[in-house]
């Protein structure tokens, strides 16, 4: 049998699962990670209130080549520094049905670096 799914639909349902069991709030936001084939993005959301706290992306940071790991770090540094301006420490990370590794590792090891702690 042929699965005649496309990758992303897959992820989409697999970030729904994961979605139905995590949920940010002000105290923990949630760290939810997009990653394109050019480019990765980051944000922190409080889902009570439905807002975004703070967001990093390869192209607000203007970074050359925005697909790889090393953007991903800096994107991951960049979201832990805005975290930190606004006095958050903890949050919930969401992969967005992305397996935990290459660029999502690489952003989740430098919000870490720059002092997030999930």
């Amino acid at each position: 049998m042929i699965n005649k799914e496309s990758k992303n639909v897959i992820r989409m349902r697999r970030h729904v699962r994961v979605r139905a069991k995590i949920s940010g709030t002000a105290s923990a936001p949630r760290l939810c990670v997009f990653r394109s084939n050019k480019h990765i993005e980051a944000q922190l959301i409080d889902d009570v209130k439905g807002v975004t706290l703070a967001a990093a992306s390869s192209l607000s940071l203007k970074l050359e080549n925005g697909g790889n790991a090393e953007a991903a770090e800096l994107v991951g540094e960049a979201i832990g520094k805005a975290a930190l301006a606004k006095n958050i420490k903890k949050v919930v990370f969401d992969r967005g049905g992305y397996v935990y590794h290459g660029r999502v590792k690489a952003l989740a090891e430098g919000a870490r670096k720059a002092g997030l702690e999930f």
